[in-house]
């Protein structure tokens, strides 16, 4: 198994910031957006992204396999160890494009189907988002400063949740899981910082129930589970990462408590 250390986050995190570094070039200037055959949009800082991201991996002295959007037909499989790298490497695309800000690089460690080290970069905020097994979950300020970041538990009996959504995937299904919640107010917000924002005791709870890829979650992920929360099928299994040759996630509910 990897020896997952402070040195090891801190070189995805460089490899993640530089990516990002990438990304905010083309977002000063114009740029062009293609459409991918799931009519998905492309740009040239997904690309840019891509290309650093998994260069530097693939540098590494570990030889972990590296699966990314933007790269599909690099990925060699999961490796002896149940290993492989998950990138996306510019996630909220269409964030990027409507220039809300709202989108992220996002780099997770796979290990026998568990997401065990996560980097969220987001660049446009300056902000970023750090976990791994054995190390807490830390958010980087636009200053800076790391913080320490835990979840925020259930909310008491009087409040109301406080739900982060999809600003550009909204799902028709959610509404009616929305009324069996109960009172609530909702934020929609884009790409992987939904789930960092649950990590960080913003949010309380994030339900999808539309359709993601492995790599869009995976690294937000971790950061969840190491700040003290949980993401979950609807029918309550930990999300897996197991078989990346199918690479939609099932519906799941990121949960900003433990098990009640």
């Amino acid at each position: 198994m990897t020896m997952i250390d402070r040195t090891l986050l801190d070189s995805i995190e460089a490899i993640a910031r530089d990516a990002g570094d990438a990304i905010m070039t083309v977002y000063a200037r114009e740029f062009s957006v293609e459409e991918k055959e799931d009519k998905s949009p492309l740009t040239e800082a997904d690309m840019a992204a891509n290309a650093i991201i998994v260069k530097r991996l693939n540098a590494l002295p570990h030889g972990i396999p590296v699966l990314s959007e933007e790269d599909e037909a690099g990925f060699t499989g999961v490796d002896s160890d149940g290993r492989y790298w998950l990138v996306d490497p510019l996630d909220g695309t269409k964030e990027f494009i409507k220039r809300n800000g709202e989108f992220t690089v996002n780099i997770a460690l796979i290990e026998q189907g568990k997401p065990v080290l996560g980097v969220v970069i987001a660049p446009a905020l300056g902000t970023a988002y750090l976990a791994a097994e054995g190390l807490c979950a830390v958010k980087v300020d636009d200053n800076g400063q790391r913080h320490a970041i835990q979840v925020a538990g259930k909310p008491a009996a009087d409040a109301a949740w406080r739900v982060v959504g999809s600003r550009s995937h909204p799902s028709p299904d959610l509404a009616a899981w929305l009324e069996k919640l109960g009172a609530h107010e909702m934020v929609p917000m884009g790409s992987s910082l939904k789930l960092c924002a649950i990590a960080e005791g913003a949010a309380d709870v994030y339900p999808r129930l539309g359709p993601t890829c492995l790599w869009d979650t995976a690294a937000a992920h971790a950061v969840v589970e190491q700040a003290g929360g949980r993401v979950e099928t609807l029918e309550g299994t930990p999300l897996s990462y197991a078989t990346p040759a199918e690479k939609l996630n099932p519906h799941f509910v990121v949960w900003g408590c433990g098990k009640a």
